[in-house]
């Protein structure tokens, strides 16, 4: 077990498609999660930008991008850039600097200002990256992936439509509730099964939407959080960014084709039940302990298998948790009470930390109308490209 970092504020700009530039959703993140903290900007040690490869240089310098925005006052600063993961990588960077004794107070931010439609991979001719290749060969778009776990879900643990369906009905639901979320309408299963198909057999209330939104936070030493008058603040205690073992016998974004596992024996487990459990074995804890989970939910498919990943049930019986109401608020296990990336859609440098955000808030107790009663102990879990897994576990 490593030492906790405090979390004392959180804040974000609402999702939506709002036509303005990421920097803007950024810096109005901070400011409210700074606000939150109640620490003064010149006050804060370091600055860590998860980056998006949307904005050009201010983008891809994200860190520094945003230190130049509140007003340049001499703050260490990094940039990180792990696709979707990004945000848990800058948490996880904030963490090391603060563990450290570098900075005692650091400001993890992400922003996006996402295109309409389907992700597509940054410009220019480049045969040795398989994000691009996977365009170019195959035409497969990030759909195509989650209609193959869908179909391979239906096929192995014999998940239904009905199933998939439900998923959003219930994410739907919570993020009816949240106000910082892009789409807060409940919708019925009839809906989700009207919905056109995108990638078969997912439909398009099955996939989450591209979005602009911001999400920061601001991490700290206990000593510090102490010292500032928050003797009992949201603890992060783990943060797991480990990578797969060779061989990979399931089919990954952005991978085209799988390893072999005809001459070495496939691992004991998957990358992705691997991420939650290094999280885990750091924080000391297990799934029984958990109070409520948000997971990186692309595809209603995908969410459940995250249940199995997570250790929230066994293999193949992520349905059955989910027909029982366990994943649903006032379940035994609430996922994705802030509505997850159903109901908000990807930022894609946000995302991780408005995971982190919504676990500290109903860690605090403040989460409103869609507050998990007695929240404890929370988990975030999500993904990027070229084997960037992250997980975040947060207690109070």
């Amino acid at each position: 077990m490593t030492a906790d970092v405090a979390v004392l504020g959180a804040g974000m700009h609402p999702w939506g498609k709002w036509g303005r530039s990421f920097v803007e959703y950024g810096t109005a993140a901070a400011r409210a999660a700074l606000a939150d903290a109640g620490v003064a900007w010149r006050d804060i040690g370091s600055i860590v930008g998860a980056d998006t490869v949307r904005g050009g240089y201010p983008g891809y310098v994200a860190g520094a991008t945003f230190a130049k925005a509140l007003g340049w006052q001499g703050a260490r600063v990094a940039s990180v850039y792990a696709a979707c993961a990004s945000g848990a990588q800058a948490i996880a960077t904030a963490r090391a600097q603060i563990l450290s004794g570098l900075a005692d107070v650091v400001l993890v931010v992400g922003a996006d200002a996402a295109p309409k439609g389907f992700f597509r991979p940054a410009g220019g001719d480049r045969p040795d990256d398989p994000d691009w290749l996977r365009f170019r060969l195959l035409g497969a778009t990030n759909p195509a992936y989650f209609g193959l776990y869908a179909r391979r879900r239906m096929a192995v643990h014999g998940d239904t439509l009905e199933d998939f369906a439900q998923v959003k009905v219930k994410n739907a639901a919570a993020g009816a509730l949240n106000p910082l979320a892009r789409y807060r309408k409940r919708v019925t299963a009839e809906e989700v099964a009207a919905s056109a198909v995108v990638a078969d057999p997912l439909r398009l209330l099955d996939i989450c939407a591209t979005s602009d939104g911001g999400a920061a936070l601001v991490l700290s030493s206990m000593e510090f959080a102490r010292r500032h008058g928050a003797p009992d603040p949201v603890r992060i205690r783990a943060v797991s960014t480990v990578t797969p073992r060779f061989p990979n016998t399931v089919l990954d974004l952005p991978d085209i084709a799988t390893d072999s596992a005809a001459a070495v024996a496939p691992p004991a487990g998957p990358f992705r039940p691997s991420i939650a459990r290094a999280a885990y074995e750091e924080a000391g804890t297990g799934p029984e302990d958990l109070s409520l989970a948000e997971v990186y939910d692309l595809s209603t498919a995908l969410e459940l298998q995250w249940y199995e990943d997570l250790g929230l049930c066994e293999e193949g019986e992520a349905a059955k948790l989910l027909r029982e109401g366990a994943t649903a608020p006032g379940g035994r296990i609430p996922v994705n009470p802030s509505g997850g990336l159903a109901s908000f859609g990807e930022a894609v440098p946000a995302q991780a930390i408005a995971q982190v955000c919504e676990l500290t808030w109903q860690l605090r107790g403040t989460a409103g109308e869609r507050q998990v009663a007695d929240a404890r102990v929370g988990i975030t879990a999500n993904q990027g490209l070229f084997g960037h897994g992250s997980s975040v576990i947060a207690v109070r």
